[in-house]
């Protein structure tokens, strides 16, 4: 850890920022301290030069101590403005809000989703679900709207297995969404024109052209999101089979797609040379034209953060200080993190630097051991270590999120992997040739044609090998999801014992040995302290959906409507119809639980001559208007009540 602090610079400056961050989110009382933080700060590093010459080695930490001091506070002032611009003011209901539109709008089953950002004082991103019209459909990027503001905070389904949706839109800096009916806003007719609206305009320009190529609807939609990192067209069907097969890094624009493009730029300016001022001018030229990819990509943060890395590898190259290293990649996340400290939490930042960190950790490990000579052999040889390079370091992060692992994920990448960057090339030369088309010369539309057919057979060949291997018995390893102790531990346990098959010292070993011992502490105590099968009613809108929720699964039964539900310890009942309001009875049945369903007609004060729950159970199928009627009658006569859309999934123990 010394000689890695020591030999990278910029991961000196990195550790302050990560560790305010992270202060930030664990103690917001500490948030308003930036201030006083950074004056302190700026105070240590002007003392350091005024020590005399004589003991400025001495008290070489002072300037240290200060500037991780100031970048600890700034660090903390950022994230505190990130966080207040999510935060949502009440909205005003009744009145009108100014918006600009930040992306191309996305077609929904019942309504057109659309990311705006409103006008200041405010400034608050929000996500408008407007009602399909043709002129929702024909919105773009940069235009102006006004709209009825109804605007409120996210908010998850509240059931044990959902994803953090609410947690995720913050993190993308969202604020909160609203449905527009079709008569509630306008267009006002301006057009914003700040440098990220016109990248996304010449993105969806770009998504259009592509059109000119005749693609299917999944190769149309695969080439938008590996050339461009527009995934909105992909279909549920592709994702899983990419995400499955062990290749959906494909998918988005990541540092592999924007390293072939730097591949490609660099050719194209080799003939500069590789010394003296032309290679300078050479080094010049692909960071320009690779930020100019960026801006066709629409500003994507996972092609900002490559073009970061490549754009200093560039400088480095000038410097004659050649290839990614450590240092260039704490550079990269420094410069990214210190603008906007969300991304540290931002699963695709995490993905990215963690998988270039294990190929600078893990591949040069690998090919120690095994230096093959053949060209064919080197070739597969590099895919290989590659691959595994890479998984091995994303390998605790991915079981963290998602709990699988893809098991062919090797065989596939090593066919998929090079399809793509064959894709990527094919593609220049089809967006070439599909510029000059306007000019109607038979050797233009023949070429256009003939690369055309490459591109689509190639992207065809891709899909095919994807979707055999989704369909491989065992393809994926699932339902071994860990806790954030345990991604700690195995992330440790990996690097700790390659450390130790490489060097042959003890210290390694001993930590890796620690590592495991621990892991296995906690499992074994999650396998002891397990909860127990859950009868649970999920928050489903407009269904009724009862299940046995169980080691973070939905187990499916049958439950009959009108009837009792088979429990241990409870009597349950579930309600669907209000028939039996019309029955009498001199003796209220006994109810421990009382479920209703589906209706809307339900009379509590009816009900309560036939029941006597000590519990009222709203699933999510019951009308909203219904369930708040019930709700206050229920509040009126002191039963208790859980409605299910309001306040999340209803859970019961079996035991």
């Amino acid at each position: 850890m010394n000689a890695l602090i020591g030999k990278t610079p910029f991961f000196r400056l990195l550790l302050p920022v990560i560790t305010g961050i992270v202060a930030g989110m664990l103690f917001s009382g500490i948030l308003p301290a930036s201030l006083p933080l950074s004056l302190i700060g700026l105070s240590l590093i002007l003392l350091s030069f005024l020590i005399l010459p004589y003991y400025r080695y001495k008290f070489r930490w002072v300037f240290g101590a200060g500037t991780c001091l100031f970048l600890f506070s700034l660090s903390l002032y950022q994230f505190r403005q990130c966080k207040e611009s999510t935060q949502l003011t009440p909205p005003g209901y009744g009145q009108y809000d100014i918006g600009i539109v930040l992306d191309i709008p996305e077609v929904k089953p019942r309504s057109i989703a659309v990311n705006v950002k409103t006008a200041p004082p405010g400034e608050k991103k929000v996500v408008l679900y407007l009602e399909q019209t043709d002129q929702a459909r024909r919105l773009t990027p940069g235009d102006e709207i006004v709209f009825l503001s109804g605007i409120v905070p996210f908010r998850n389904f509240g059931n044990p297995d959902d994803f953090d949706y609410a947690r995720y839109m913050w993190i993308k800096g969202f604020s909160g969404s609203g449905y527009v009916s079709g008569n509630d806003w306008r267009k006002t007719g301006r057009k914003s024109k700040n440098i990220s609206i016109m990248a996304l305009q010449v993105r969806a320009k770009a998504l259009d052209f592509y059109r000119s190529f005749g693609l299917e609807s999944d190769a149309y939609a695969f080439i938008c999101a590996l050339t461009l990192g527009y995934s909105t067209y992909l279909s549920d069907e592709l994702n899983t089979a990419f995400r499955v097969s062990g290749t959906a890094h494909v998918l988005s624009v990541s540092g592999l797609h924007v390293i072939v493009i730097y591949a490609i730029i660099n050719m194209l300016f080799s003939f500069l040379g590789k010394t003296g001022k032309p290679f300078v001018i050479r080094q010049w030229l692909v960071i320009l034209v690779l930020w100019e990819y960026v801006f066709l990509s629409g500003m994507l943060p996972p092609v900002i953060r490559a073009a970061i890395m490549l754009s200093i590898v560039c400088l480095g190259n000038i410097l004659h200080k050649r290839g990614i290293t450590y240092n260039t990649l704490a550079a990269a996340a420094f410069c990214i993190l210190i603008f906007d400290p969300f991304y540290l939490l931002d699963l695709s930042f995490q993905m990215s630097f963690i998988s270039v960190f294990g190929l600078l950790y893990f591949q040069p490990k690998l090919n120690i051991l095994y230096s093959p000579t053949k060209k064919v052999v080197k070739y597969v040889w590099d895919l290989f270590t590659v691959s595994i390079s890479a998984q091995l370091a994303v390998f605790p992060l991915v079981l963290y999120y998602f709990g699988t692992f893809p098991t062919y994920f090797f065989l596939t990448n090593l066919l998929v992997a090079p399809l793509t960057g064959v894709i990527i090339y094919a593609t220049f030369p089809s967006v070439v040739f599909g510029a000059l088309a306007f000019l109607k010369w038979n050797a233009i539309d023949f070429l256009l044609v003939a690369f055309n057919w490459i591109l689509k057979n190639l992207i065809e060949v891709t899909l095919r090998i994807v979707y055999i291997s989704e369909s491989i018995p065992f393809a994926q390893i699932s339902d071994i999801k860990i806790s954030f102790p345990q991604l700690i531990l195995l992330s440790l346990l990996i690097f700790a014992f390659t450390r130790f098959l490489t060097s042959r010292g003890f210290r390694p070993l001993i930590i890796s040995l620690v590592a495991l011992l621990f892991f296995q502490f906690t499992t074994t105590y999650e396998t002891i302290t397990r909860t127990a099968p859950q009868l649970t009613v999920f928050n489903h809108p407009g269904v009724s959906e009862i299940s046995i929720f169980h080691n973070n699964k939905r187990h499916f039964i049958n439950i009959q409507e009108n009837n009792l539900i088979p429990h241990p310890e409870k009597h349950i009942l579930l309600l669907s119809e209000t028939t039996s309001t019309s029955y009498h009875s001199e003796k209220q049945f006994p109810v421990d639980i009382l479920i209703l369903s589906k209706q809307s007609s339900f009379d509590i004060e009816q009900l309560l001559d036939l029941f006597h729950p000590a519990m009222i159970v709203l699933d999510s199928s019951i009308p909203r208007y219904a369930a708040s009627r019930i709700v206050r009658e229920c509040t009126a006569l002191g039963i208790e009540i859980h409605d299910v859309a309001e306040k999340g999934a209803f859970s019961l123990n079996f035991y």
